[in-house]
């Protein structure tokens, strides 16, 4: 145990959609994480809150038609009671548009603007000449500048991955009505992150948490770091001091949103909230690793460069995939947390304990109906249910209480074995290492039960069946305490059933080493229901219609209109010359005549046509397309050709240049 305070946080759930099992693959194991810490004696603060601001809110609330702070108030509220239905328990869930955030914001951007880590820059940044308005990052697509894959203004979310400043992104379109953007001058200001990365080298590699996290932003400096723009041209998010025509970057108000929520929890208990941000303390994110930059490099930088503590470690989950699939909302392979499953009646046990057990926290995690259906069966159901429900059915049955006596040296020393393994796991973030110690106690007390077959034993030797029995009975206290961090359902219903009258989760988990005492038993119940296979098809088949229905939406949307079509001008034109394009092994450069006058074309057919072959055929062409600079020749439209090898599409019949295909 250490003496600071530990302050335990997770990555905001962003108010623009409903809770996934994307979110939960954070929020649970945190959960789990504080559970069991308070129960080791542990002082432990667990806050979070929703993110509030952002170009996204603001797209999809005008959408909607409704404002983003009701859009953001809708979804704070429902993430909220989704957490509670999940059993998912902070101490404080605030939000980034409250008043507090606004200030602290504020607070630490004035701080660092005086110590010289912001200054100010006339940037070009996009904007939407029909719209009439400057373009935020999120109201932008183009290219990216570096991998030439199509991206968003902010980041190459389909490419590279790198993070985009404002006016960097190539061919910007916007958004809201798709017209090409324009590139215009205007003040914003930027951090100076660049000036951090000695600090960065010295910290990250005593960041604790998981290896992926410091490794992954490592690499990041060790390629140099940025300066980052920290201002946007929107209304709404918290107004940059001194200019409010701009407002502060979502990734700077949204973290220091976990040194808000602290101020909240700690002014409505009159505490210090400094003691957990400022000097020796102990701050934990547990997070997504889509956000490991931001947490382990511009995060820290931000809180030295302003003068509080950065954290002390970063927990980040791997990725969420669903029936082998990329988890994709739009492509419908997403599993909604209330739609798809609380409200279908699945217990939330079920769901925390897949998500803990399933695999190493950093690993990537692969949901499906039957695999999730069998780990509850085979495990939790067959495993942990039944040994516990055979032990203290047998218990009530023929003796009515906790029988008296000691508990065998080798059952003690199984429970012991277990509290130091589940204990070294959870402080090394292994979770399913934790999760599998407590499932070996329950294999444990399976295979000694069966062994000893009390129920043979009390027919001879009532003496031996009782020291069974206890046995059992101690393996069966020690399992409610410590599953209680991963299934405080079942825990509390185990705690019952042991005849306590108190609550499972005030007792510490040193507690299943002390010999239960004899007490009487009430009726035992199963503790587990099996998933039938007639419930899991159910669930299958809401997700496949999802796909589906996903799938068929992607195809109606590339359908084209007769109106779209006709935009496109493809006419008969005829080749007179071509040659090869200096530099290059694919491609020709070919004079056409498309009636009223001659165009310049370069095309990729030179392995599989010579010059001279080209040269007097009739081809079909698009003549609308915009220029395109090719190996230094502009290219002014594109020659029709089919299949791998370049089959020229040609009329039947001679028909003059410059004729329009209908």
């Amino acid at each position: 145990m250490s003496d600071g305070p530990l302050l335990v946080t997770c990555g905001l759930p962003y108010t623009n959609g409903p809770c996934h099992l994307g979110h939960l693959r954070t929020y649970v194991p945190a959960d789990f994480y504080v559970r069991f810490l308070r129960r080791r004696g542990e002082e432990v603060l667990f806050v979070c809150g929703s993110d509030n601001h952002g170009t996204p809110i603001v797209v999809m609330a005008e959408d909607q038609g409704v404002t983003p702070r009701d859009l953001s108030n809708r979804y704070h509220e429902h993430f909220a009671h989704i957490f509670s239905r999940m059993g998912i328990r902070f101490d404080h869930f605030g939000m980034t548009d409250g008043e507090t955030n606004h200030r602290r914001t504020r607070s630490i951007v004035n701080a660092l603007k005086e110590k010289g880590y912001i200054y100010s820059k006339v940037v070009e940044q996009s904007f939407c000449p029909k719209c009439k308005r400057f373009l935020p990052d999120r109201y932008v697509e183009g290219i990216c500048p570096y991998c030439d894959t199509p991206a968003r203004g902010d980041e190459c979310d389909q490419g590279c991955g790198r993070h985009l400043e404002p006016g960097e992104i190539k061919k910007p379109r916007c958004l809201v009505c798709g017209t090409d953007a324009e590139l215009r001058e205007q003040e914003h200001f930027f951090f100076r992150l660049s000036e951090f990365g000695g600090f960065l080298e010295s910290y990250l590699p005593a960041l604790q948490g998981t290896a992926n996290a410091r490794n992954y932003a490592l690499g990041w400096v060790k390629e140099g770091l940025r300066d980052w723009c920290i201002t946007r041209t929107l209304d709404w998010g918290v107004k940059f001091p001194g200019h409010d025509d701009l407002v502060v970057y979502v990734w700077v108000d949204a973290p220091i949103g976990y040194i808000s929520f602290t101020e909240e929890w700690a002014r409505a208990r009159g505490l210090d909230w400094k003691r957990y941000w400022c000097g020796k303390n102990r701050v934990t994110h547990f997070i997504g690793s889509d956000i490991i930059y931001h947490h382990c490099i511009f995060w820290p930088a931000l809180l030295t460069g302003a003068g509080y503590t950065p954290p002390l470690a970063v927990v980040a989950s791997g990725m969420v995939k669903i029936d082998d699939q990329k988890f994709s909302k739009s492509r419908g392979y997403v599993v909604w947390t209330g739609e798809d499953y609380l409200d279908k009646g699945l217990p939330p046990d079920y769901l925390r304990y897949y998500l803990l057990s399933y695999t190493n926290h950093t690993k990537e995690l692969n949901f499906s109906w039957q695999v999730f259906s069998e780990r509850v069966n085979n495990e939790l159901v067959s495993t942990l249910g039944n040994f516990i429900y055979r032990s203290l059915f047998f218990a009530h049955k023929f003796f009515g209480k906790v029988p008296e006596g000691p508990v065998g040296a080798a059952t003690s020393e199984a429970i012991g074995c277990c509290i130091r393994e589940m204990d070294r796991s959870v402080r090394e973030f292994e979770f399913k290492g934790a999760i599998d110690a407590m499932m070996a106690l329950a294999a444990y007390g399976n295979t000694y039960i069966q062994n000893q077959a009390p129920w043979k034993l009390i027919k001879t030797d009532k003496t031996a069946a009782e020291r069974v029995v206890k046995d059992c009975l101690q393996i069966a206290h020690a399992l409610a305490l410590l599953m209680e961090p991963v299934l405080p359902d079942a825990a509390g219903r185990v705690w019952r059933m042991l005849g306590n009258t108190d609550v499972v989760e005030t007792h510490p988990v040193s507690d299943a080493a002390v010999q239960i005492p004899s007490v009487e038993l009430p009726e035992p119940s199963p503790l587990f229901e099996k998933l039938e296979d007639s419930r899991i098809r159910e669930l299958e088949k809401i997700l496949k219609g999802r796909t589906e229905k996903a799938k068929m939406a992607a195809k109606e949307k590339d359908l084209v209109s007769i109106e779209e079509f006709s935009r496109m001008d493809l006419r008969v034109g005829k080749i007179l010359s071509a040659e090869p394009v200096k530099g290059s092994k694919k491609l020709l450069k070919l004079t056409v005549d498309i009636g009223d006058e001659r165009r310049t074309v370069v095309a990729g057919m030179a392995e599989f046509y010579r010059p001279e072959e080209m040269t007097g055929l009739s081809v079909i062409m698009v003549t609308n397309m915009k220029p395109a600079k090719i190996f230094g020749v502009e290219s002014q439209g594109m020659v029709l050709a089919a299949g791998e090898e370049a089959s020229i599409l040609v009329p039947q019949k001679e028909v003059p240049p410059g004729t329009k295909i209908r």
